[in-house]
């Protein structure tokens, strides 16, 4: 095992105990490596490996914003590595697609009818509907926040978790796809209909219907742009 591994299972083990928590501090550097008996250097390894895992945020200087704090923001890091395996083409886009459908039909036909994250998602259409004042990009963010507050209304922070990221690490790539799109109005108009209707069938406490929708929603708009079941595209 690496010097900078035996940090990391450390803080793994402390994290699991309850002896560190979101909004703990880490120990100082020079502590921390002489009480692992590790040099300094593999703690600061460790440390940005857990900055990029989205563990922990580092501080420098001095005062109360100084020091390693304890974080939890899963989402971006799991969306930085799927952007990075899908750009190496290992991990294709068409396989991300389908495993974010299986996830969003679960995620929608679970959704509570009185979540509060349901007047998020109408509110985030009602800027949709505005198209004449929105560009593309500025409607499909839109699109990307509407999808995740639906997410986050089954309730299930690990699914909310892998939806994010998933989202991330396809957004580019969706947004890409629009110059395929033979009349984005048309389409931004269909999509808004959909959006629509999703939202009305969890509202209505019609799970399977809404899980449909949302199935149907996605595939509809990969295949309009050009992804069809069969391709595998980086």
């Amino acid at each position: 095992m690496r010097t900078h591994q035996l940090v990391l299972a450390w803080i793994e083990d402390q994290l699991s105990a309850g002896r560190l928590a979101v909004g703990g501090r880490l120990p100082a550097e020079r502590t921390l490596a002489e009480q692992l008996k590790v040099s300094r250097t593999s703690v600061r390894e460790a440390i940005r490996i857990l900055e990029a895992m989205g563990v922990v945020r580092a501080g420098v200087g001095s005062g109360p914003e100084s020091g390693t704090v304890v974080i939890s923001d899963p989402t971006s890091a799991l969306g930085s590595a799927l952007r990075l395996h899908v750009a190496t083409q290992h991990l294709p886009v068409a396989d991300i697609v389908e495993t974010r459908i299986l996830l969003e039909s679960w995620a929608a036909g679970r959704a509570r009818r009185d979540a509060p994250e349901l007047d998020e998602a109408a509110a985030l259409l009602a800027g949709m509907d505005d198209a004449d004042g929105l560009s593309v990009s500025d409607f499909l963010a839109l699109d990307v926040r509407f999808h995740l507050a639906l997410a986050n209304a089954a309730g299930n922070a690990v699914v909310s978790a892998m939806m994010g990221s998933l989202r991330e690490a396809i957004q580019r790539y969706a947004a890409e796809l629009t110059s395929n799109l033979p009349d984005w109005n048309a389409t931004a108009c269909r999509l808004r209909d959909e959006h629509h209707a999703i939202l009305a069938a969890v509202r209505k406490g019609d799970g399977g219907r809404a899980a449909e929708l949302v199935a149907a929603h996605i595939q509809g708009y990969y295949k309009e742009a050009g992804l069809g079941a069969g391709r595998r595209d980086g």
